[in-house]
């Protein structure tokens, strides 16, 4: 099993880990990592791994390996494969990490101002959008950008928490993804709560801590997907 440093602290840059495995395609899987992993509609990491002769290899892409419970870390093609046991620093790629949690604490503050079921979502570098199941309404753009704003230059608080797997059970309002559902069977489950009483949703990805840290925000474009689904796209103004 990876651990998931990222989980308890987003803001961790690098760490020190050991190589468990190296695997077709050169895909390394650690003892533990701050790099992470594809999912939830956030991309996964990358950065550099620096072997101990100082040599810097380029990670591509950070995925789970089939079972879940094990991180892989993709390595640039040609790059020179590192040895089963040696121990290793992990640099991410700052810069992109963080315009990538910006987007997604942004985008928790969106269902927020668009209260309704979320039927799909993606996290880019400076952008993200959410498909909504809306019945036949127009949105306004400019009023919609208006509130986000509110919302994110009211500063609050973005912590998290965990819950057991059967009290999400007897709280399904809690989840307002149609189309993925958060990971149970583990016996806990990830919450991101935002101030006191604005959101509190399942989600495994990285947030600010903050939400004045998403800065200026915009609703860039509101697309007609079907009878029913919106598809609402934010824009970091940086």
């Amino acid at each position: 099993m990876t651990e998931a440093l990222f989980r308890d602290d987003a803001y961790l840059r690098s760490c020190e880990a050991k190589i468990v495995d190296v695997l077709e395609g050169n895909n390394v899987v650690l003892d533990r990592t701050v790099f992470y992993p594809s999912g939830g509609g956030q991309p996964g990491d990358c950065g550099q791994m620096e072997l101990g002769n100082g040599t810097k290899l380029t990670i591509v892409n950070t995925f789970y390996g089939e079972d879940r419970k094990t991180i892989q870390h993709q390595l640039a093609d040609g790059s020179a494969a590192p040895m089963v046991g040696d121990t290793i620093t992990l640099h991410v790629d700052w810069a992109r990490r963080y315009k990538l949690m910006r987007v997604h604490t942004a985008l928790h503050l969106l269902s927020v101002i668009l209260p309704y079921p979320v039927t799909g979502g993606q996290i880019s570098d400076g952008t993200g959008r959410l498909d909504f199941d809306i019945p036949e309404a127009t949105l306004d753009k400019e009023a919609l950008s208006t509130q986000l704003q509110e919302l994110v230059d009211a500063d609050h608080k973005v912590t998290f928490e965990w819950i057991k797997d059967e009290e999400l059970a007897a709280n399904p309002d809690l989840v307002k993804t149609m189309s993925v559902k958060p990971p149970t069977g583990s016996g806990k489950v990830r919450l991101i709560r935002i101030g006191d009483d604005i959101d509190l949703q399942p989600c495994g990805g990285t947030h600010v801590s903050h939400s004045r840290e998403i800065g200026s925000v915009r609703i860039a474009k509101i697309e007609k997907k079907g009878r029913q689904n919106r598809r609402v796209r934010i824009q970091l103004e940086d």
